[in-house]
C-alpha cells in the first residue's frame, strides 16, 4: 500500500525534528491535520492565519529547526502575508504550505471562480523559494529543496503549494533521509581561517564577543559560553540578540542601552561577531562608538552566507559556516591557551550591575505609588520584570514600551522572543503561544511565559487569548495601557511641538483588558499602583489560568521620556528620517 502525499510530507518534516503544526484546516489539509495529531504532533488552530505564521516563526526560534504554517488557498494564505514578510526580514526558516484549486480549474478560460487567485506570484519576492507540487512524485524533492533553502545561507521562509487533487495520491517511497544526507548540516569553516582567528584572539588586548539574534535561534548558547570563557571577555548583545546565555549573564551587556557596553566597544581592539548581520542597530560595526580604535580593531565574522562577508564593513578573518559548526571549532582551537581576563572585564561587570540597580532605584521617584499619579513606563517595566518567573520565556511587543524594556528590564531571560528587524507590532501573543507550545513539544516540559506588551500591540491578535486558554498555557500578559499609540504621539510632539492635535493616535479610555481576558476565560487583574504590579502577576500565575494584567501607565511619560531615544534614532540616520 502506498503512502499518501499528505502523510509523506509529515514524514519528511519529522526527519528534520519538526513536530508542531500551526494553521486553520480546510479540505486541502484536513487529512494532514488528523494524521499529524495521530502521530503525536502539537497541532494548533488559531483564529487568524497571520497569527499562525507568527506562532510558527516563534517555534523556529525556540527550537532551532524549521517550522510549519498552513494557509488555506485564497484568503487563508493571503492572511499569512504579514507573517511571511516578517519571517523574511527576521531570518526565520518557516515553511508556508498552501493548497490550490485543481489545475484543470486554474487553466480554464473562465471568470468568477470562487476562492481563487494565482498565489505563487504574490509571494515570490518575500520568500527564498517558491514551488508547487504538480505531481505526487515531486513531493520529496520539493519539500527537501524548501528545507534546504530555508536553512541554507541566511535562513528565511519558503512557500510551497499543491493543487487539491494531489493531496491523497499515493507514493511508493523509501524511508525519509536524515537531514545530513541531502543538505549541509552544521557546516564548519576553513580550518586555516580558524587558526588565523585563534591567533588574533590570543594577540588581542581587549577583545569582545558581539552576539546577535542567530546565536539564540541556532540554539548554540552552550558552545558560545565555552568560547566566551576561553576569551575571558565582555559579551555585547545586539538589540536582536537579547536572550542571555546561561552562565554569562553578568558579563553580557546590551549594545548602546548599557553604558558598560559602550565602554567595552570603544576600548576593544578585536571583535568576534556571531549570528548578526552587523546592521543598523549596531551602526554597521563601523561608526558611532566603533569609530574609536577603528584603525587598530580586528574583525572576525562568523557568517553562513558567503555573500554577506564584507558588505557592511571590511572583515579581517571571515569564517564561513554554521554557528553550530564554527563555534566548536574556535573552542577547540583556543582550548589549550585560554586568555587571562580582559583588563576591564571586572569593572564592566561591576558597572553593569550598578547601572541596573541605579535605574531601578531611579524609577521609585517617578510614581507616587498611591494611584494618584499614573505609573511611569520605566517603573512598570522594573516591577513587571522583577516578577518574571525563573526559567521563563520572555516575549516582548510594542513600540515605546519595548524601548523602555531595553534600558530598565531587571531580568535576564535565557529566551527572549520579539520582532526586532521588521518592527512588526502585534506579534507578541502569537509569538508567546508558538514559542511555549513548540518548546514543550521539543522538551516535554512546559515553561512559564510572560508577555510584556502595550495596549495598542496587544489588540492586534487579542483573539489568540482563546488559543492560549485552550492550550492551557502558563502565560501572563502584562499590558501597559496609555490608550494611545505612544511612539506616534511622541512623533507628533517632536515634529509640531506640544499642544498640537495628535490625529489618529488616541482612543476610548474605557477599554479594560482584564475584563476582556476574563471573557476569554483568563484571570484578570487591574492595576493602578506600581507596588501592586508584582503581586498581581504572582496571583495571575497562581490562578492556573492565562493571566491578563491591565496596568495603567502615564501617557505623557510613555511618549516623551523614552530612555536613550536619541540613540535609537541613530539607527535611521542614513537619510531615512
Amino acid at each position: 500500500m502506498g503512502v499518501p502525499v499528505y502523510k509523506r510530507i509529515l514524514e519528511l518534516l519529522e526527519a528534520e525534528g519538526i513536530n508542531t503544526l500551526f494553521g486553520i484546516p480546510d479540505p486541502n489539509f484536513v487529512h494532514m491535520f488528523l494524521e499529524a495529531e495521530k502521530r503525536g504532533w502539537t497541532v494548533v488552530a488559531p483564529h487568524h492565519e497571520a497569527a499562525a505564521g507568527f506562532m510558527a516563526e516563534a517555534a523556529s526560534r525556540i527550537t532551532g529547526k524549521p517550522a510549519v504554517c498552513i494557509g488555506t488557498l485564497g484568503p487563508g494564505i493571503a492572511n499569512c502575508a504579514p507573517a511571511i514578510q516578517c519571517a523574511l526580514v527576521e531570518n526565520s526558516p518557516v515553511i508556508f504550505l498552501s493548497g490550490q484549486r485543481a489545475r484543470v480549474t486554474e487553466q480554464r478560460v473562465r471568470r468568477g471562480r470562487i476562492q481563487f487567485v494565482k498565489q505563487m506570484p504574490l509571494f515570490e519576492n518575500s520568500v527564498k523559494y517558491s514551488a508547487s507540487i504538480e505531481y505526487a512524485d515531486q513531493t520529496d524533492e520539493i519539500i527537501r529543496e524548501g528545507i534546504r533553502k530555508a536553512m541554507g545561507g541566511t535562513p528565511g521562509p519558503v512557500y510551497i503549494e499543491y493543487p487539491s487533487h494531489i493531496i491523497t495520491e499515493e507514493l511508493d517511497v523509501p524511508e525519509p533521509l536524515p537531514p545530513a544526507r541531502y543538505r549541509l548540516v552544521n557546516q564548519g569553516a576553513d580550518i586555516d581561517r580558524v587558526a588565523e582567528a585563534a591567533s588574533l584572539i590570543r594577540a588581542a588586548k581587549n577583545p569582545i564577543l558581539l552576539v546577535g539574534h542567530g546565536v539564540h535561534t541556532s540554539r548554540c548558547g552552550a558552545a558560545v559560553k565555552e568560547l566566551a570563557e576561553l576569551m575571558n571577555c565582555p559579551v555585547i548583545q545586539t538589540s536582536g540578540g537579547t536572550s542571555y546565555i546561561p552562565g554569562l549573564e553578568d558579563r553580557t551587556f546590551q549594545y548602546v542601552f548599557s553604558n558598560a557596553s559602550i565602554e567595552a566597544v570603544t576600548e576593544s581592539d578585536l571583535c568576534l561577531a556571531l549570528g548578526t548581520e552587523l546592521g543598523e542597530p549596531v551602526h554597521y560595526g563601523r561608526w558611532r562608538y566603533w569609530m574609536q580604535n577603528e584603525a587598530i580593531r580586528k574583525w572576525i565574522y562568523v557568517e553562513q552566507d558567503p555573500a554577506a562577508i564584507g558588505v557592511n564593513r571590511p572583515i579581517d578573518v571571515p569564517l564561513v559556516g554554521d554557528l553550530r559548526g564554527v563555534v566548536p571549532q574556535l573552542v577547540t582551537a583556543l582550548k589549550g591557551t585560554p586568555r587571562a581576563p580582559a583588563p576591564g572585564l571586572a569593572k564592566f561587570m561591576k558597572d553593569g550591575a550598578a547601572e541596573l540597580a541605579s535605574l531601578a532605584e531611579e524609577t521609585l521617584t517617578k510614581s507616587d505609588g498611591n494611584g494618584n499619579v499614573p505609573i511611569h513606563t520605566s517603573r512598570f517595566v522594573v516591577e513587571a520584570t522583577r516578577a518574571f518567573p525563573k526559567d521563563g520565556i520572555m516575549i516582548r511587543d510594542g513600540g515605546a514600551t519595548v524601548i523602555f524594556q531595553w534600558t530598565y528590564s531587571q531580568c535576564k531571560p535565557h529566551d527572549v522572543i520579539w520582532n526586532q528587524n521588521y518592527g512588526h507590532i502585534g506579534t507578541g501573543l502569537p509569538y508567546a503561544t508558538g514559542a511555549m507550545l513548540a518548546d514543550k513539544a521539543a522538551t516535554g516540559k512546559q515553561r512559564p511565559g510572560m508577555l510584556l506588551s502595550s495596549d495598542s500591540s496587544f489588540m492586534f491578535h487579542i483573539a489568540e487569548l482563546e488559543t492560549a486558554v485552550r492550550c492551557k498555557l502558563p502565560l501572563v500578559c502584562v499590558v501597559g495601557v496609555d490608550n494611545a499609540w505612544g511612539l506616534e504621539v511622541g512623533v507628533y510632539k517632536r515634529t509640531f511641538g506640544q499642544g498640537t492635535a495628535e490625529t489618529g493616535t488616541h482612543w476610548s479610555k474605557d477599554v479594560r483588558f482584564d475584563k476582556i481576558g476574563e471573557g476569554f476565560g483568563c484571570h484578570g487583574e487591574y492595576v493602578t499602583r506600581a507596588q501592586d504590579i508584582g503581586p498581581a502577576i504572582a496571583r495571575a500565575y497562581a490562578s492556573g489560568k492565562v493571566g491578563v494584567v491591565h496596568v495603567v501607565i502615564d501617557p505623557k511619560a510613555n511618549s516623551e521620556e523614552m530612555p536613550k531615544y536619541a540613540e535609537f534614532r541613530t539607527w535611521y540616520a542614513e537619510g531615512t528620517q
